[in-house]
C-alpha cells in the first residue's frame, strides 16, 4: 500500500449515516455465488459480504473478486451493502482494500479493531485508494468490530478515531475467548461490554450493533436476546442466516403503546417549535430533546417494519 499521505480531510458523516435503520446486518459468505445473487431478496436492512472468517484461506482471492464484481453489477435496491475485510495483520488486508474500495460499498466492516491509531491508519489507507480511483475521500464509511479485551478498553477512542466511523459492534466468539469467558445464551458474559459500547457509541454520535446469535434454529432465544439489546439501546444485530431476520425485526418493532406515545411526543414538540414554546409536557411528564429523538427513532423503526 502506497503511503502517499496520511492527513486527509475526510467527508464528514451525515445525519442519515448515523440514523438510518439497520436492525439486521446479514453476513453473506463472499465465496457463495447463490447467496450473493439472492442477497437483496432476503429483506435485511444491511448485507455484510464476508471476506474474513466466513471464507477459507484458499478461497480468499476468489471471494474478493466475486464480491467486487457483485458490487459493480448487482442491483441491491434499498438494502445497504458493506464488506467485512480481513484484519490488518493478514496478507489479505491490502488486497481487500485495493479491490473492494473501487467497487464502492457503503462501508467497510473492519474486524479486530484494537485502538484509535490502528483505525486512523486504516481510514487513511482507504483514502489513498479512494484518491487513486477518483472517489471522494471519506465517502466509504467504516464500522469496526472490537474483538479483544484491549479493544474494549479503547472503545471510546475507537468510536471517535475517524469521521468515517458510523457504528461499532462487539465480537462474539473471539472476544469471549480473549476474555476467557464462556459464551451463554443469556449473554451475561457480555453485559458490561455491551453497556460500554452503547455508551461509547452514543457519546461519539454513531450507531451500535450487537454480535450474532449462533443457534440459527433457536428463533425464540434470538428474539428474546434481541429484545434485551433493544432495551439496552442497540440499533441493530448481526445475523448469519436469512431465517434470523424476521425474529430480529419483530423484536425491534415497537408496541402500539410505544408508537402512540412517540407520535404524541413528536407532534407536541413540533407544535411547540412552531409556537416558540420552550417546555412541553406529554402524559404529565416534561419532555426534552433526547426524549424527542428517542421517539423519532421509535417511529422510524415502526415505519421500517411496515415497509419490509
Amino acid at each position: 500500500m502506497a503511503n502517499k499521505k496520511t492527513d486527509f480531510n475526510f467527508i464528514k458523516k451525515t445525519v442519515e449515516d448515523v440514523t438510518k435503520i439497520r436492525r439486521t446486518r446479514l453476513y453473506i459468505p463472499g465465496n457463495n455465488p447463490a447467496m450473493i445473487r439472492n442477497s437483496p431478496l432476503f429483506g435485511a436492512d444491511q448485507i455484510i459480504f464476508d471476506l474474513e472468517d466466513g471464507v477459507a484461506v484458499n478461497q480468499k482471492d476468489a471471494a474478493r473478486i466475486l464480491v467486487r464484481n457483485a458490487l459493480k453489477e448487482l442491483d441491491f435496491g434499498d438494502t445497504e451493502v458493506t464488506v467485512r475485510i480481513n484484519s490488518v495483520d493478514t496478507e489479505f488486508f491490502e488486497k481487500d482494500i485495493n479491490e473492494i474500495i473501487p467497487a464502492k460499498p457503503y462501508a467497510i466492516v473492519f474486524p479486530k479493531a484494537e485502538d484509535e491509531k490502528q483505525l486512523l491508519d486504516v481510514c487513511n489507507q482507504m483514502g489513498v485508494v479512494e484518491e487513486e480511483n477518483n472517489i471522494p475521500i471519506g465517502s466509504i464509511k467504516v464500522t469496526p468490530i472490537i474483538e479483544s479485551a484491549w479493544g474494549i478498553l479503547r472503545a471510546e477512542n475507537i468510536a471517535i478515531a475517524c469521521d468515517r466511523l458510523v457504528g461499532i459492534s462487539p465480537g462474539g466468539e473471539d472476544l469471549t475467548a480473549d476474555l476467557g469467558a464462556i459464551r451463554t445464551l443469556e449473554g451475561e458474559e457480555l453485559l458490561y461490554i455491551r453497556s460500554k459500547l452503547v455508551l461509547a457509541a452514543r457519546a461519539a454520535g454513531i450507531q451500535v450493533f450487537d454480535t450474532v446469535y449462533t443457534n440459527i434454529r433457536d428463533t425464540e432465544g434470538l428474539y428474546n436476546q434481541t429484545k434485551r439489546i433493544v432495551r439496552m439501546g442497540f440499533d441493530g444485530k448481526a445475523c448469519i442466516h436469512p431465517c434470523q431476520i424476521e425474529p430480529i425485526h419483530r423484536a425491534f418493532m415497537p408496541s402500539e403503546r410505544e408508537i402512540e406515545r412517540a407520535e404524541r411526543i413528536v407532534e407536541a414538540y413540533t407544535m411547540a417549535q412552531k409556537e416558540g414554546v420552550g417546555v412541553i409536557c406529554v402524559d404529565n411528564r416534561m419532555i426534552d430533546v433526547p426524549v424527542v429523538k428517542q421517539s423519532e427513532r421509535i417511529l422510524k423503526r415502526a415505519e421500517a417494519a411496515k415497509k419490509r
